[in-house]
């Protein structure tokens, strides 16, 4: 399967987390932090389907991702405690959550891709569905997930 159809159904929220100062920060993309795209207007939460296949491969999503946008994979760790999905009128997306282990976020690898770090307080006006995903993310995190 190629990258393109593989990161059709999946998408990946990127974070960068400081233990010290417990500041959390999504990648934020014009509006949306789903990359590589935002969701369909059409998209709601379901559960994890039963016959999820290795087009859903965490690995595969990241590094599709990796070599779409040209990040430095030693610098990004899948979460495995995240899971979330999503339906659409082509199907199930899976949602997939990478936070850098950079000690500071980098924002230097994001800027070419038109994105900033931006803390949940200031994602007002994002569409619902991705604000309850970041408030997963944030509640995992949290929580010391």
């Amino acid at each position: 399967m190629n990258a393109p159809t593989l990161l059709d159904r999946n998408r990946v929220i990127l974070c960068h987390f400081d233990s010290y100062s417990t500041a959390l920060l999504f990648a934020r993309y014009g509006d949306s932090v789903l990359s590589p795209a935002p969701l369909p207007a059409s998209a709601s939460a379901i559960p994890a389907p039963n016959d999820a296949s290795e087009q859903y491969n965490p690995g595969a999503v990241l590094g599709a991702m990796v070599a779409q946008h040209g990040l430095d994979p030693a610098q990004l760790k899948l979460d495995d405690g995240f899971q979330a999905w999503v339906s659409s009128d082509s199907g199930a997306i899976r949602i997939h959550l990478a936070r850098f282990t950079t000690f500071e976020a980098p924002r230097q690898a994001i800027e070419p891709l038109g994105g900033l770090f931006k803390p949940i307080s200031e994602m007002r006006g994002m569409p619902m569905i991705e604000l309850n995903l970041m408030r997963q993310v944030f509640n995992l995190i949290m929580g010391g997930g």
